[in-house]
């Protein structure tokens, strides 16, 4: 019965773009050269319906793993079913010493989120339950929707995938409050995804950092930039064929040029 229920409030993800309504922008191209990595970017303006892409094809048809963009989903649920009460809800440190420090230590949900800690959500999905999990992803249609691994680990292990296409319809979707949680707990997420707030713009993402089945290192960036109070919704996907890519600094290079030579952070929108 739950099952029935929570398909009739949401539609699939799927947020696909016509030829109608997209401009295919070639001299984004230099930033992925650059880089030396491969990938895509897409850019909506929810004021017009638009696209901006690089990269169409991989953007519309291609899916990898989420890695931690999940942790958007993995929030949503595990609030709507009461394994997190409130983003200020702390889960205990378990004492085993990882390679970030700053998830050695008690967090609270906005603080998980923030820092992508994976074994707080680690956590999360184990009190979630696979088969509370199973059917939410099919509610969501999110992504390949398939658990083939353990609930811990399996939006880490290419199990699970998702296309770039989709993730910017969920990012819209919660944007508007339109996922079938209560809005509340959307607001909270979307708090724990806003890392600028200026008089010139808001910028809000979540970032996520994984491994292809061939050992490339997959990078997103997912989120909207908001300014005059009119949102963009985006994505940023790139591979590199070196494992030891820098990661963490080059996706979120990439996304601020990017939207630099689009217009953004002048507050001029």
């Amino acid at each position: 019965m739950m099952r029935i229920f929570l398909a009739l409030l949401v539609p699939a993800l799927f947020f696909s773009c016509s030829p109608n309504n997209v401009k295919q922008d070639k001299s984004l191209k230099k930033y992925f050269d650059d880089n030396k990595v491969e990938g895509c970017f897409a850019l909506m303006d929810n004021g017009t319906g638009r696209f901006t892409v690089h990269n169409l094809s991989r953007y519309r048809d291609s899916s990898y793993l989420p890695a931690s963009t999940f942790k958007i989903v993995n929030s949503l649920i595990g609030l709507q079913t009461g394994k997190i009460s409130s983003d200020s809800m702390i889960i205990k440190w378990d004492g085993i010493k990882r390679s970030r420090k700053e998830w050695n230590k008690d967090l609270t949900m906005y603080e998980a989120f923030r820092v992508s800690a994976v074994n707080y959500y680690q956590e999360v999905a184990r009190r979630i339950g696979k088969d509370t999990m199973q059917i939410w992803l099919d509610t969501l249609s999110y992504g390949t929707k398939k658990i083939r691994s353990q609930v811990d680990s399996f939006w880490l292990d290419n199990s699970l995938k998702i296309k770039p296409d989709e993730e910017l319809g969920l990012v819209k979707r919660l944007y508007f409050d339109q996922l079938p949680f209560f809005k509340s707990y959307q607001e909270m997420v979307k708090r724990a995804m806003l890392f600028e707030n200026n008089a010139n713009y808001r910028l809000a993402y979540k970032t996520g950092w994984g491994f292809t089945e061939q050992n490339h290192a997959i990078g997103w960036i997912v989120g909207w930039v908001e300014e005059n109070n009119h949102p963009y919704f985006f994505v940023l996907n790139i591979e590199s064929p070196d494992p030891h890519f820098d990661m963490w600094t080059v996706r979120m290079k990439m996304l601020k040029d990017i939207l630099k030579q689009l217009g953004f952070f002048e507050g001029k929108r």
